[in-house]
């Protein structure tokens, strides 16, 4: 029985034995690859993020009356472009109309008074100096005539108020742009404060971020900032400038407000975009492109080990860098060597030959 086990002991090992020669052998026989010979490299690239916003005019007008009256006359409609100055809407100027000839009757009442009273002055001041009117008769037509004059000045501003009152029954645009909205029909009442139609500016477009409190003090107006608008150009990236960041937070959302100007740029209002903002920096892992090759649609980078052997390792990509790298995510480290340029992925133990420029 003895004897039984100590040959099958035996012949394990000369089975493992044979087993580890032939592994050996198998690597040894495989063809080496020609590849250029790099370094994943580690260094600091910006730290980024994504927030979405809105898109808004760069001008934008909730156009109101200061009149009380009834609408006349609508003159656009929604998408109508408007001059400025142009008449959106009328309303019944009957009553403002009447207040201005009130007070063109007024001054007129005033002016009339006035000249009563320089001549009344012209005399006393005539008697004055032959020394046949008092001086308190003099003061008397001085003050009297002062007061006519004020009295005037009065009416003439009454006047304008009125004749200002009645132009704004003519509701007119307050700049070039577009009609987006209209909020009122023929037959409604006007009031003072409220809208009756909304004009936005036709050029430039800004795109509105929320921005969270832990990333507001890396915004800075003036920086540029990529940003994609989906309903415009498919989506192509654009440069526009931080204009406007407010110095307080939304108590509600805790986030700050940034306004992200894009003045060539042609959209809705109302749209959606993205920008990506540089909040920091961070460490990140790069290889050449040419050290990247896809193995069933995975990533793949080959690391040439210790001895010259290639070892394959699936790898999670970041963004291209721009300077003929690509960021690894995962799967490598800095400093470890890779191969470039091979036409796919060789086996593991492959032998990996230089190939120096």
């Amino acid at each position: 029985m003895r004897k039984i086990a100590t040959t099958v002991a035996l012949v394990t090992v000369l089975s493992a034995a044979c087993g580890g020669h032939a592994t050996r052998r198998a690597s040894e026989a495989l063809p080496p690859v020609r590849a250029s010979i790099g370094l994943a490299t580690t260094l600091d690239v910006p730290r980024t993020v994504e927030l979405y916003g809105t898109v808004e005019a760069t001008r934008t007008a909730a156009v109101a009356s200061r009149v009380m009256a009834t609408v006349v006359a609508v003159a656009v409609k929604p998408g109508d472009t408007v001059a400025a100055g142009q008449v959106l809407l009328e309303i019944d100027a009957t009553a403002a109309k009447g207040q201005e000839s009130q007070a063109r009757g007024a001054l007129a009442q005033a002016e009339a008074a006035l000249a009563l009273a320089q001549r009344n002055f012209e005399r006393y001041k005539a008697l004055h100096a032959s020394h046949a009117a008092s001086d308190l008769e003099l003061d008397l037509a001085t003050m009297q005539l002062e007061q006519a004059k004020g009295a005037v000045e009065q009416a003439r501003g009454a006047v304008a108020a009125a004749a200002s009152v009645a132009a704004d029954t003519r509701v007119v645009a307050p700049f070039a742009g577009r009609v987006v909205a209209k909020l009122v029909e023929v037959g409604d009442l006007a009031a003072p404060g409220r809208p009756l139609v909304m004009v936005e500016s036709v050029a430039g477009r800004r795109l509105v971020l929320h921005v969270p409190e832990n990333l507001a003090a890396a915004v800075k107006v003036g920086a540029q900032v990529p940003v994609r608008i989906d309903a415009v150009d498919g989506g192509g990236e654009r440069l526009g400038r931080v204009v406007e960041a407010t110095p307080g937070a939304d108590p509600t959302s805790h986030t700050f407000t940034v306004k992200v100007e894009l003045p060539d740029l042609d959209a809705p209002s109302g749209v959606a975009g993205r920008a990506t903002l540089t909040v920091g920096q961070r460490h990140a892992v790069a290889v050449p492109v040419g050290a990247v090759l896809q193995h069933g649609g995975v990533p793949m980078v080959v690391v040439v080990d210790g001895e010259g052997k290639a070892r394959s390792r699936a790898v999670t990509l970041g963004g291209n860098l721009g300077d003929g790298r690509l960021e690894v995510l995962s799967g490598l480290e800095g400093g470890e060597t890779v191969a470039i340029g091979l036409g796919s992925v060789p086996p593991d133990g492959t032998p990996v030959e230089e190939v120096r420029s």
